[in-house]
């Protein structure tokens, strides 16, 4: 996409005027720096075991030791990627509107990294850590050869600060998120598959009161037919073109 992208000039309007934006991410905008999708992470040694049999509080139960070494092995691939334009788009989205809600289906914290403050981390990070027993949060983690490490608080042990199947996710998140999707002035879907829920169903929220939902993504899905504008393309390139074109308005 070429900075003279052309988009609707009721959508820059929109944009301008806009006093609530809120944007939901997936894997999408993620997968432009580098980031393996859930599935394709499974290379390797990892390759013949099935990411829904490990990511469950049950596989944890079973075998501590393998899910940690997993998410140790995703963490690796995270800390390899850097933030993309995208990213850094939405940044700047938030200092040209009053006001922004970034959520994200993604646990690799980029938007974070980005610059990006207050984001909703609906599946939580993979860069955080809580003990399995109490939901202790850890911050760091501390230094022992156990695999996986010990909560310092109580001993239990520690996991990956993420949703796993079959776990709800976290309440004030969620709750965040919908009140946003349903007050907003536009709704952005980026990268996202617009399959998982209850993520999928916050686009429809900001429908039913009236928002104007745009969807970013390379490929249509099922959230498609009901956007009122749809950007076919990588979040790295349509969203740079697009703040450049609400500045050049």
């Amino acid at each position: 996409m070429s900075d003279n992208f052309r988009f609707p000039g009721m959508l820059i309007q929109k944009l301008k005027t806009a006093q609530s934006i809120a944007v939901l991410t997936g894997a999408g905008i993620s997968a432009e720096s580098g980031v393996p999708t859930f599935r394709e992470a499974q290379t390797g040694l990892w390759a013949k075991y099935d990411p829904q049999e490990l990511a469950t509080p049950q596989a944890f139960q079973r075998n501590p030791k393998l899910v940690w070494e997993w998410y140790a092995w995703r963490r690796e691939l995270v800390n390899r990627a850097t933030p993309n334009l995208g990213h850094l788009a939405l940044v700047e989205l938030a200092n040209l509107v009053p006001q922004l809600t970034l959520i994200t289906q993604n646990v690799d914290g980029l938007h974070q990294q980005a610059g990006s403050k207050n984001v909703i981390c609906l599946h939580g990070n993979i860069m955080e850590s809580k003990c399995y027993a109490h939901g202790h949060f850890v911050a760091q983690l501390p230094e022992s050869d156990a695999v996986p490490p010990k909560c310092p608080t109580c001993g239990s042990l520690l996991r990956p600060n993420v949703v796993w199947f079959g776990e709800n996710l976290p309440a004030h998140a969620l709750t965040t998120a919908v009140h946003a999707s349903q007050s907003c002035d536009i709704f952005f879907s980026v990268g996202t598959s617009a399959l998982v829920h209850p993520a999928a169903s916050l686009p429809l929220y900001a429908l039913e009161n009236q928002a104007l939902l745009v969807e970013v993504n390379p490929q249509p899905t099922p959230l498609t037919r009901w956007a009122d504008e749809v950007l076919t393309g990588p979040s790295g390139e349509i969203l740079p073109a697009l703040i450049k074109a609400m500045q050049a308005a």
